[in-house]
């Protein structure tokens, strides 16, 4: 299954790690300090140049080539669109 997080960006289901709020996690140098590493190494894609809401880390087969997406959709519509929460019930 694949998820719309945005301008025609579609990722594999099986390859989100984790959907993010961009405003709560952000407030932990740790996540800021993660971040700024992986803008750096060149690991970010940013799906629109609106107003960040969420991002969603990814990784490719075996657990390599991890991406982060920054997509101006809330964590909470992605968490929706995913399916994740429809499989909790």
């Amino acid at each position: 299954m694949y998820l719309h997080l945005g301008n025609e960006t579609l990722i594999r289901t099986e390859d989100v790690i984790g959907i993010f709020d961009l405003e709560s996690t952000t407030v932990s140098k740790h996540t800021r300090k993660y971040l700024a590493l992986a803008e750096k190494r060149g690991d970010v894609v940013t799906v629109s140049y609106e107003l960040p809401k969420s991002f969603v880390l990814c990784a490719g087969k075996k657990g390599k080539n991890r991406k982060v997406y920054i997509s101006q959709i809330s964590s909470n519509t992605l968490l929706k669109r995913s399916g994740y929460i429809d499989s909790l019930i």
